[in-house]
């Protein structure tokens, strides 16, 4: 994300819209701002606090633009933009392990990427493609079966590829689903995630 200066006093809100209109973003509702809080653990910003209410030290400050509501039908986003961020939060969270799934699903969503970036199944690109970049852990246990799917995809244009891959990843037990550390009334550890389907609470095992 572009870096901007900020004021205290702006409303949590202005200061979004304002990165939405950077990036040309009209589905917004679908997004929110990561930023670290200083107990350590990443919160949303909150849309109607003004920014001196959430943010108590500005040093190496950064936000993370990230999608916050994942719909259960990707089809219904209208814009490819909306699509292609989508894409990429799903990218993202396959790479850093957050969304987990099988090794047959990994290998298909890997097999969608590389026809969005590389285009048609090319052997020697795509072997030296997976060698340099990594989409999913333990890759290297599947790169014979992406490859194979790969060539299934022939003649996909990018921005398909990119509603194959949000197609494929509803389907996943771990869509959507993003959990943030919180206590309950008694005081556990607990996470929270909210999704379409309402808010689902994870017991923390110490």
């Amino acid at each position: 994300m572009a870096e901007r200066r900020i004021t205290q006093k702006v409303l949590g809100g202005d200061f979004f819209n304002k990165v939405c209109g950077h990036l040309k973003l009209l589905e917004k509702e679908y997004f929110g701002l990561e930023f670290r809080h200083h107990g350590g653990n990443y919160v949303w910003l909150e849309l109607l606090k003004p920014l001196a209410k959430q943010i108590k030290y500005t040093n190496d400050l950064f936000f993370r633009f990230i999608v916050k509501f994942f719909p259960p039908d990707p089809g219904q986003l209208k814009r490819g933009l909306t699509r292609y961020l989508f894409a990429l939060q799903i990218k993202q969270d396959l790479s850093n392990g957050s969304l987990t799934c099988n090794d047959n699903s990994a290998a298909l969503l890997v097999s969608h990427i590389l026809q969005s970036e590389l285009g048609d199944y090319d052997e020697e690109l795509d072997c030296q493609h997976l060698e340099m970049k990594q989409y999913v852990p333990n890759q290297e246990y599947l790169d014979h079966k992406i490859i194979k799917l790969h060539k299934k995809h022939r003649g996909t244009s990018p921005a398909h590829s990119d509603i194959q891959l949000l197609e494929v990843a509803r389907k996943l037990d771990m869509y959507g689903i993003r959990p943030h550390p919180a206590h309950d009334g008694e005081g556990m550890r607990i996470n929270l995630a909210v999704t379409h389907s309402g808010v689902l609470v994870f017991q923390v095992c110490s």
